[in-house]
């Protein structure tokens, strides 16, 4: 048995996430505890009670994300589980992937995220950005579109999930010119509801803000390997982490590509770790022949750490 640990990005988070595991875990509580005085607020609070739409606030979402999955994955090593051969997270849950392999200390990547939040939502005037999920058509096709319909505009694809999802993003206006030129094509696409066109490069200027951020942080060798967003490929020092989460802001999130990369390694039991079962979802997509388990509650704790002591 091969184990690689998955953590969610944006999205995946709901009001109570993380509170059944504070309740349960003195090392969740401890996490907690952590990122309210790195923030300067009670994150925690915010995880357990709402309100939704205050949760929802990127600059909000993104530690909220990343304290919910650390309490987690620190219930489960109290647990007494061992490491995973690989990590890798959707976007944000890079950073969660991060302090996982002891790149990055839990309380500078929430630091972090809160500041890569607020950069990502101010880099683009609310309206002028969008994205839209793509179902049921090829990458080249995909992008084929997306150039045609930028006209000197933005439009790309930002996160490549799945053999049958895309998510593709830029100016609203060549977004919405790829959908129309899509339909017929794609089975169907769906305009989300996000703040900012996120992973695309609009999002230059959030890029050169959040580096300077980055290259205050202190990055350490990472104890095993994280699969980077941005290359599709591991990575185990420092360096190589503060520049792939650096070049990932502007960049399309190569999950599909990421998740062949640890199918190759040998992998076959994948465990989220973090709010929802977003990730699984696309696991399921990408091979039907591995295991996957998660842990975002108590419950789903005593069930993952049960299935792998058997396994």
């Amino acid at each position: 048995m091969t184990v690689a640990y998955i953590f969610p990005g944006q999205g995946s988070q709901y009001p109570g996430m993380g509170k059944s595991l504070a309740d349960e875990f003195s090392a969740a509580r401890e996490v907690f505890e952590e990122a309210d005085k790195a923030l300067g607020f009670s994150i925690a609070k915010l995880c357990y009670e709402g309100p939704g739409e205050e949760l929802q606030l990127t600059e909000n979402t993104q530690p909220a994300i990343l304290a919910v999955s650390i309490a987690a994955l620190r219930s489960l090593q109290s647990a007494g589980i061992k490491n995973p051969a690989f990590v890798a997270g959707h976007s944000l849950g890079e950073y969660s992937a991060n302090v996982a392999a002891g790149s990055i200390a839990f309380a500078d990547a929430s630091k972090v995220v809160k500041q890569r939040g607020r950069y990502m939502q101010e880099a683009v005037p609310v309206g002028t950005g969008a994205m839209a999920a793509v179902i049921g058509a090829d990458l080249i096709e995909i992008e084929r579109i997306c150039r045609e319909a930028s006209r000197d505009e933005v439009c790309a694809p930002a996160n490549i999930n799945a053999p049958n999802q895309v998510v593709i993003a830029g100016n609203s206006t060549a977004v919405d010119r790829a959908a129309e030129m899509l339909q017929g094509i794609a089975r169907k696409v769906v305009k989300l509801n996000v703040s900012a066109p996120f992973h695309c490069q609009l999002m230059m200027p959030a890029q050169a803000r959040l580096a300077q951020d980055l290259d205050r942080v202190g990055f350490r060798d990472l104890q095993f390997p994280v699969i980077t967003n941005v290359d599709a490929a591991p990575v185990r020092s420092g360096d190589q982490t503060r520049a792939a989460l650096i070049r990932q802001v502007s960049s399309p999130v190569r999950w599909l590509e990421s998740m062949q990369v640890l199918l190759q390694q040998g992998v076959d039991v994948f465990v989220e770790i973090g709010p929802g079962k977003v990730l699984s979802g696309l696991m399921r997509q990408i091979s039907r022949t591995v295991k996957c388990l998660n842990v975002e509650d108590a419950e789903s704790l005593a069930r993952t750490r049960a299935e792998l002591e058997r396994l």
